[in-house]
């Protein structure tokens, strides 16, 4: 079987790059032959026999992240189209190709966000503002087009299932639920150094990953909860920092020397386990890979109900807000934890053992398997066709033989 993956990087410091990463390296294991449709591959990954890579270069001379994106999708497809009879599954990611897919994942629903009653953006509330808004809804236009024809669209959770029912599928689309891994062994077995990042050592911490210049992820709150915290309660932020408006924030709510942002980490695994607890309250998630690594590596999880990941909380192993606007609500959830070491560490045992489930091996067979399903339904759909067409050959040469006679 031969599977070409669309997707723009595949690399394990990226979120869908790594769940496309995962599953490339399960189905070469697999004794699948994989095609990688990609602008950046990681080099490791390119040593494995049995993998090829097409690049997808786009130049930077391109002013946008929208009209990026075009590009790739119309080179792409221009590749896909002229080589078709050299994949047998074609697995793309959300709108990335002007192509039908076999397989679809939806790792975003720009339609879920821009419907969201937390979506902050519009048109008339400056440049930047009314290019995310004109960005969102021209996505989920070519979002719908692209789901609406993909054979199977496979949701990394319940919650973006439900996005993609939503907005109007045809009779033929099947959507299935797989949730994205995590590396479960290595998030288990750090060990904590806050020295490493310049952290206090006596302060009860929580740990915020997430992008630092949009408010998707919603920082600003967590900060504005802080007012309502013990001195003791300090945060480590983790996220690309240039163009974040949060570190100026924190210093007009003077809280600047309980927040340390500690930019892109590498060590990720190191830092979770040197903090007490995670807080997420993103306005808007489909499914954050860093929340199942908080999980694995035992730390009892705050987040909100407008976030996907939210639907495997349970009340052992962590908190959900119901609104993710609520600083007061979330000052509320981290003090029962700060308040509680007994509690926190009860619910750190238990994230760790849910995340046991949420392995890369368990997500990666899941596509393995639907690969398999696919191509063996189209290697029958040959066969029949074939078998028609004999059968419908055989009866002309019947009757031109009668004819004949």
């Amino acid at each position: 079987m031969r599977v070409a993956i669309v997707t723009h990087v595949v690399r394990h410091n990226d979120g869908q790059g790594r769940v496309n990463h995962e599953i490339a390296r399960a189905a070469l294991d697999a004794h699948i032959a994989v095609t990688l449709v990609a602008s950046h591959v990681a080099p490791e990954l390119l040593e494995e026999p049995g993998v090829r890579w097409i690049p997808v270069k786009i130049g930077r001379w391109w002013p946008s992240n929208l009209l990026r994106q075009q590009v790739f999708a119309l080179k792409s497809a221009w590749w896909l189209r002229r080589h078709r009879d050299e994949y047998d599954v074609l697995h793309v990611n959300g709108f990335i190709s002007w192509v039908p897919a076999d397989v679809n994942t939806a790792h975003f629903v720009h339609s879920g966000w821009f419907g969201s009653k937390y979506y902050p953006f519009g048109l008339g509330k400056g440049v930047w503002s009314a290019y995310q808004y004109v960005y969102t809804g021209l996505n989920a236009i070519l979002e719908r087009w692209a789901y609406r024809r993909s054979r199977v669209i496979t949701a990394v959770s319940q919650k973006v299932a439900d996005e993609i029912r939503a907005i109007g599928l045809t009779p033929r689309n099947r959507v299935d639920v797989i949730y994205n891994g995590v590396d479960t062994r290595g998030f288990a077995a750090a060990h904590g150094d806050r020295a490493k990042f310049n952290l206090p050592a006596d302060a009860f911490l929580l740990l915020f990953v997430g992008d630092l210049r949009t408010p998707r992820k919603n920082l600003g709150t967590v900060l504005e909860a802080l007012r309502y915290l013990p001195e003791h309660v300090h945060i480590a932020v983790a996220g690309y920092l240039p163009g974040s408006p949060y570190p100026e924030q924190a210093r007009a709510l003077g809280i600047a020397d309980r927040v340390h942002f500690l930019g892109l980490v590498k060590e990720m695994p190191v830092l979770m386990h040197s903090v007490d607890a995670f807080v997420f309250p993103s306005r808007y998630e489909a499914m954050s890979l860093s929340l199942l690594e908080a999980m694995a590596a035992g730390l009892p999880v705050v987040t909100a109900r407008t976030a996907g990941g939210a639907e495997i909380i349970t009340p052992e192993c962590g908190i959900v807000l119901d609104d993710p606007d609520d600083p007061k609500a979330l000052a509320n959830a981290v003090a029962r934890l700060a308040g509680s070491d007994d509690a926190r560490r009860a619910m750190g045992i238990a994230a760790n053992e849910l995340a046991t489930g949420f392995g890369w091996a368990r997500m990666a067979g899941q596509y393995i398997a639907l690969y398999r399903q696919l191509a063996g339904r189209r290697e029958d759909h040959h066969r029949a066709g074939s078998a028609a067409e004999a059968k419908s050959l055989a009866a002309n040469a019947l009757t031109g033989s009668k004819a004949a006679e």
